[in-house]
C-alpha cells in the first residue's frame, strides 16, 4: 500500500492504485484498555542459545544529550538478551516476521537507490544503521546483502550476543555494533543513506523525538523505514492477549499497548521530521502457515518507508 500525504499536515491516504483511502482522523485516540505490554515477531531455523558477554566493539553512552531511550523498556529486552538467537524463545516472533521485513526493505532500497534486485548483493556500498538492533537479527541479512552496517542499540547485553554471533560468519565480521543512542549518533555528526528502526519506536520515551533522530541521521534524499504496532483493538487482542496471555509466545509485560502508534500518528511524526512517507505497508500473519505477508491491513503490525527531502 502507497500512502501520499497532501501539504496539509497528513489529512488525506491514497493506495497506489489511487484509491481514495479516505480522510485520517486528527482526533485522540480513545483510552488504552490496559497497561502492560509490548513486542517482538517470528521463526527461521533452529540455533543454540548465545551466551552474553560484552561486546567488544560498543562503546558507553554518555553525554547529556536529551534521550529518547525509555530505561524500562530496555530493562525488559536485557533481562531476556540471550534468547535472542534461540528461534524457539521470546524473540520467536521477530525470527518469524524477519523474511517478509527484509524483503520489504530490499525492495524499497533497490527501487530508491536504483540497484540491481537481482544481484545476490544489491546493497553494495550503501551506509546502514540499525537502531534498536537488539541481537542483530535484521544487520546480519543486510550484510550479507552488502551493506555497510552499523546496529546500536541501548542495552549492551544485547551488542555482546549480536558481536558474538556475527563474529562466527566472515560475511557478517564487519558488522559494527554500538552501545548508544540515535541522539547521541546525530551529536556525533553521522549520516546514513538508510536508517532502520523496526518494533522500537513504540518502546521510547519520546516518539517525536526520535523521529528527528532518525531523520537527522539521514542523508538527504536517504530513507527511514519504521515498523511498529497500531493501537488499535485487533492488536490488543492478537499482541497483547493472545501472543502474552493465550499463546504464551512473548513474556507477559512485553507491550504496552498505550505507547503503539497508529499509522495517522505515525506519517504525522515523520512528516514533522522532515520524512515525506512513500508508502505504508501492513504485515499479516497467518497462523496456519505460520507465516507472514505484506498486506493493506495495517490494523495490527505495519512497516513506513519515508525519504529524508529537508534541504
Amino acid at each position: 500500500m502507497l500512502v501520499r500525504v497532501d501539504d496539509e499536515r497528513f489529512r488525506s491516504v491514497q493506495w497506489s492504485s489511487g484509491k481514495s483511502f479516505g480522510a485520517i482522523s486528527l482526533e485522540p485516540s480513545p483510552p488504552p484498555l490496559h497497561h502492560h505490554h509490548e513486542q517482538p515477531p517470528a521463526l527461521a531455523e533452529r540455533s543454540e542459545q548465545v551466551p552474553v558477554e560484552p561486546a567488544s566493539t560498543s562503546t558507553p553512552i554518555e553525554g547529556s544529550h536529551r534521550s529518547s531511550v525509555d530505561v524500562a523498556e530496555t530493562a525488559k529486552f536485557a533481562a531476556i538478551a540471550a534468547t535472542w538467537w534461540d528461534y524457539q524463545g521470546p524473540f520467536k516472533p521477530l525470527h518469524i516476521m524477519n523474511q517478509i521485513r527484509i524483503s520489504f526493505i530490499r525492495s524499497a532500497i533497490c527501487r530508491h537507490f536504483r540497484k540491481d534486485a537481482n544481484s545476490a548483493r544489491p546493497l553494495e556500498g550503501l551506509q546502514i544503521v540499525d537502531v534498536g538492533c537488539g541481537g542483530g537479527l535484521l544487520c546480519e541479512p543486510l550484510a550479507r546483502m552488502g551493506g555497510l552496517i552499523t546496529g546500536i542499540d541501548a542495552v549492551e547485553k544485547n551488542l555482546g550476543v549480536a558481536s558474538l554471533h556475527a563474529a562466527r560468519d566472515p560475511a557478517t565480521a564487519l558488522i559494527k555494533y554500538l552501545c548508544t543512542t540515535a541522539e547521541q549518533m546525530v551529536h556525533e555528526q553521522e549520516k546514513f543513506d538508510v536508517v532502520i528502526a523496526l518494533e522500537v519506536i513504540e518502546h521510547v520515551a519520546d516518539p517525536m523525538e526520535f523521529c528527528k533522530s532518525l531523520a537527522a541521521l539521514t542523508k538527504k534524499n536517504g530513507i527511514v523505514f519504521i515498523s511498529t504496532l497500531n493501537r488499535s483493538i485487533q492488536s490488543f487482542g492478537l499482541a497483547i492477549v493472545a501472543a502474552e496471555y493465550v499463546l504464551g509466545w512473548l513474556p507477559q509485560g512485553t507491550h504496552n499497548w498505550s505507547k503503539f502508534v497508529t499509522p495517522e500518528e505515525l506519517a504525522l511524526l515523520m512528516g514533522k521530521a522532515s520524512l515525506s512517507v512513500e508508502e505504508m505497508a501492513g504485515m499479516v500473519y497467518n497462523p496456519f502457515s505460520q507465516k507472514w505477508s505484506l498486506s493493506e491491513d495495517t490494523s495490527v503490525n505495519y512497516i513506513a518507508l519515508g525519504v529524508n527531502r529537508d534541504t
